[in-house]
């Protein structure tokens, strides 16, 4: 059988997310067509026909990159185009839906636009949230029978893991006494880390509270987070910081140094970085959205904070000896978080998408 061509976009070649999805559609003989420009993109597409997918992953690169609303216009009627004429030559339209709307839309009203057409045109809308249809209903409607839930894979055996808890506080010079509290990934508006901020400024003070923050952060973000944690009414926060992207060797330090990884988000669908959190077997703390806990709600490693009283709620949590698996409880949790990435490993996971890459592919 010829090689089947899987068009994908936008293909981050540094998104671990995608690199592990596609292993084992590569490994079927699935010809992967990468791009990143809508230029490359339109070109990929006019190769497609029957028997091949395209698959849309993130959409901001379509509208959110536009200088204006007139080129937001122009390069969604583009992407329509070159989309309708692959569907019309037979090939299939996946469509994963990543966030409920792109992080700082500029452009609403089109993204909305091309969220609806995409919605409307997929032959399968790929979730890894169960809830994923009621989240976005306030902003488009997703018809159920299109809907396949293949979960976000964890990191099981991705990253080295050689570090020991010693070693990796030490080298953050964090004491045994320290609840190092962590914050992992691009640092942007909508993560709530004023929020974290604020709740780790409600700890007492023999709690010891110590932040690490790592990812990637633009120079005005930067500026915002440096004067949070030095407010001089408030009192200055310990933390220890890297504002710059983590390597694969490294990652294993930030988490194997943190009593508990929190992620104060604003609004969120997906987050890689809860289960790199699971696969370092580290505790969590996440906003108690009905989303959220309809696909995570039975994991006795997550805890979860009130968003009507945010900082006050997470102040509480981490205040709770038995959330941040203090002594004996910490093995516990270690363990349920590691059971949880085990069964997401990341194989398996791609094994379930590259099913269902056959399954739509055969439907042409």
């Amino acid at each position: 059988m010829p090689d089947r061509q899987l068009a994908v976009f936008p293909a981050y070649r540094d998104n671990p997310y995608l690199n592990l999805m596609l292993l084992a559609p590569r490994a079927r003989g699935w010809d992967v067509l990468e791009s990143l420009r809508t230029e490359v993109l339109e070109q990929h597409l006019a190769r497609l026909g029957s028997g091949d997918v395209f698959h849309m992953q993130w959409t901001a690169p379509i509208v959110q990159r536009a200088d204006d609303a007139a080129e937001a216009r122009a390069r969604l009627d583009r992407f329509r185009s070159a989309v309708d004429g692959a569907r019309g030559r037979g090939a299939r339209l996946v469509w994963t839906v990543h966030n409920v709307l792109p992080h700082d839309a500029r452009h609403l009203e089109l993204e909305l636009e091309l969220n609806r057409y995409l919605a409307g045109a997929a032959d399968v809308v790929h979730v890894m949230n169960v809830a994923t249809a009621e989240a976005v209903a306030e902003h488009y409607a997703i018809d159920p029978a299109t809907v396949e839930h293949v979960p976000h894979p964890s990191y099981q055996g991705v990253h080295p893991d050689t570090v020991t808890r010693a070693d990796a506080r030490a080298s953050f010079g964090l004491d045994d006494a320290d609840l190092a509290v962590l914050a992992f990934g691009q640092m942007r508006p909508y993560k709530g880390l004023d929020v974290l901020v604020d709740a780790v400024r409600r700890l007492p003070a023999e709690r010891r509270p110590v932040l690490l923050l790592a990812g990637r952060t633009t120079a005005d973000d930067r500026a915002t987070i440096d004067g949070l944690l030095a407010d001089g009414t408030l009192g200055d926060v310990r933390a220890v910081r890297e504002h710059d992207h983590v390597h694969d060797g490294e990652v294993q330090r930030w988490f194997r140094a943190a009593d508990v990884a929190v992620f104060p988000y604003r609004r969120v669908l997906n987050s890689g970085s809860l289960h790199l959190a699971a696969s370092f077997g580290l505790p969590a703390v996440l906003p108690a959205e009905p989303h959220l806990l309809a696909e995570f709600g039975d994991e006795p490693w997550i805890r979860w904070f009130d968003t009507a009283q945010p900082a006050a709620s997470i102040a509480a949590l981490l205040g709770d000896g038995a959330v941040v698996h203090d002594g004996p409880s910490r093995d516990e949790g270690a363990r349920t978080a590691a059971a949880f990435s085990r069964r997401l490993a990341p194989f398996p996971v791609s094994r379930r998408y590259a099913d269902l890459l056959d399954e739509v592919a055969s439907s042409a």
